[in-house]
């Protein structure tokens, strides 16, 4: 058990207390004390290296159970994933617009994609490796502007924490090369009440058998 906060200040004002440097009744732990607080500088760092360790701990601790609860897990390496290139090698693979969102984080501008208002039979695959993330069984209208699914296919994803832009969020990762694909929300319908909000060029949609991709996609 990691002592707290408060632990620290007894100890360092319990010391204070008992080597006094006017305790004329136990002189050699009065000489003892001044040696020990002396320092007022020494005392104020001692307490505020204090509070930085109890701090730390428990940001840390919050951090983790926070992960832990929603179920995700950190990112891992880029070597641990099955398809693997270098940056030329994903430049010369996809275009601005799609490096962009799936190896640089970013976000398409919403209702620019052909994918948006589009429900017809089919998978809706990352455009990195063509893994298979989406069935289109699980598509929806959230309204935001963005391809939204309540459900990955099984294994197609990973999630982990995102704090730019001034808050969290959670990211969703193509399972099979990392690829950023969106983000996901606890906004959705039944029956998960999740809204995976993908980014259209991040995603390449693979139709049934007699089933016409849509137009631009």
């Amino acid at each position: 058990m990691q002592p707290s906060l408060q632990h620290y200040h007894a100890i360092l004002h319990s010391r204070a207390a008992v080597f006094s440097p006017f305790d004329t009744q136990y002189p050699e732990l009065s000489a003892r004390g001044q040696s020990i607080v002396a320092s007022t500088g020494t005392r104020r760092q001692l307490l505020q290296t204090a509070s930085v360790l109890a701090i730390g701990a428990v940001a840390w601790k919050l951090a983790t159970f926070r992960a832990l609860a929603a179920g995700q897990v950190a990112m891992p390496s880029a070597a641990s994933f099955p398809v693997r290139h270098t940056d030329a090698e994903w430049h010369r693979m996809l275009s601005p617009a799609q490096f962009d969102v799936l190896r640089e984080e970013g976000t398409e501008a919403p209702f620019s994609s052909p994918l948006n208002h589009f429900y017809s039979k089919g998978t809706y695959d990352c455009l990195g490796c063509n893994n298979p993330a989406y069935a289109s069984e699980t598509k929806f209208d959230s309204g935001t502007g963005w391809p939204s699914f309540w459900k990955p296919l099984p294994n197609a994803v990973i999630e982990r924490q995102d704090g730019s832009m001034g808050m969290q969020r959670t990211e969703v990762h193509c399972a099979r090369c990392a690829s950023h694909l969106g983000h996901v929300f606890d906004d959705g319908p039944a029956p998960t009440g999740l809204r995976y909000c993908m980014n259209g060029v991040a995603l390449s949609f693979k139709p049934a058998p007699g089933v016409k991709p849509p137009q631009g996609a």
